[in-house]
């Protein structure tokens, strides 16, 4: 089970885990709606980097973010929020800012929370933002994994689909990144909306094939692989909802087959009963073997978002320390619904906490 990963050692790296993605500003409205709010709590968020920064605030890990902001008091907040984080911003792209926004801008994500029958909803204004912009030969990833050394690098379809050069960008990452012997993470995450401009379904399809061959830790659910790899399922529910580790069993079993490089695929099961209710469970492959974390039915859910980035996080720190496949998959499911349980995209927990759900100790005063 130990060679099921091979990672670099922390004492020939400077990074435990680099992430490659754009970092929005959210806007929360609370408990209420976009379309009648008045006040707005804002976060900072994005997938591939939300990733990084639980490595650093729960895990205590050496984490860095690649990505890109304007020079304006928007992009200086996103970076003081990253500083907050602990994620260290040496790897950042400024752009120059015209004063309009025309030229280039901070990604903006407006979503509210949802609440017992009505769903989670959001609205994005993130059009020609920094890091969309951010092209192949732009990033000096020789330095980032041949000088400076990663362990665990991690990136998403969600920032592949942003534009052409996003994810020629991330081809370009992953290459360089399996040539130094760096993990790599990829979340399919797949947003029909995103992958309109790039040729949909198709389109998803022929850029995450390019980039699979290059990922050791594939992280999707059953539609992620339908619609990014192109593997079908069988008798699968149209609408992705029923918790069935079987059907996700049957698609790995032909995902690995296809790219056997796959050394670990793993996914989140998710059965949103409302917004305030959802049964939460997960399964990974490792190994030739599936593991599967205790099934959390009825989990009380105060912001669903940033469950999954919380549960590839967790997975990340269960394999970095040793921990083996079984450990990872728990540690990724509690720490996803501990991430859940807060306001925001990204984490407040720590790692006490995970391992006190992890124990059965569940809302138990923690000392």
């Amino acid at each position: 089970m130990a060679d099921i990963l091979k990672i670099r050692p922390a004492s020939e790296t400077k990074w435990d885990c680099a992430s490659f993605g754009e970092v929005m500003l959210r806007f929360d409205p609370g408990f209420g709606r976009v379309r009648n709010a008045r006040n707005f709590q804002v976060w900072e968020g994005g997938g591939e980097y939300n990733v990084a920064r639980a490595m650093r605030k729960c895990w205590g890990k050496r984490s860095t973010v690649v990505t890109a902001l304007p020079q304006n008091d928007l992009g200086w907040l996103v970076q003081d929020f990253i500083w907050q984080g602990g994620v260290d911003t040496s790897h950042l792209i400024w752009r120059d800012f015209d004063g309009l926004g025309r030229n280039t801008r901070v990604g903006l994500n407006f979503t509210e929370k949802g609440f017992g029958v009505r769903a989670a909803l959001g609205c994005s204004d993130r059009g020609n933002s920094a890091a969309s912009q951010i092209r192949p030969g732009e990033v000096n990833w020789e330095k980032l994994f041949g000088e400076e050394g990663v362990r665990w690098f991690h990136t998403g379809g969600i920032f592949a689909a942003l534009a052409t050069n996003t994810s020629e960008a991330v081809i370009e990452a992953v290459e360089v990144a399996h040539k130094y012997g760096t993990i790599v993470s990829y979340d399919l995450n797949y947003r029909a909306s995103l992958w309109k401009s790039q040729g949909g379904k198709e389109g998803a399809q022929k850029i995450n094939r390019t980039i699979a061959p290059h990922v050791d830790v594939m992280i999707g659910n059953e539609e992620d692989f339908t619609a990014c790899l192109g593997f079908e399922v069988e008798g699968l529910d149209e609408h992705i909802s029923k918790i069935d580790p079987a059907n996700f069993k049957k698609m790995i079993a032909q995902a690995v087959k296809e790219f056997p490089n796959f050394k670990v695929a793993a996914t989140t099961l998710r059965n949103a009963k409302t917004a305030s209710f959802n049964d939460w469970g997960a399964v990974i492959y490792a190994g030739g073997q599936f593991y599967e974390a205790p099934l959390r039915e009825n989990l009380e859910i105060y912001d669903r978002v940033g469950g999954g980035d919380g549960f590839a996080s967790g997975l990340a720190y269960g394999f970095l320390e040793g921990k083996g496949p079984q450990a990872a998959v728990e540690y990724g499911a509690a720490h996803g619904a501990l991430a859940m349980t807060t306001p925001g995209d990204t984490s407040m927990v720590n790692a006490k906490e995970v391992e006190a759900i992890m124990k059965g100790k569940g809302a138990r005063v923690i000392r």
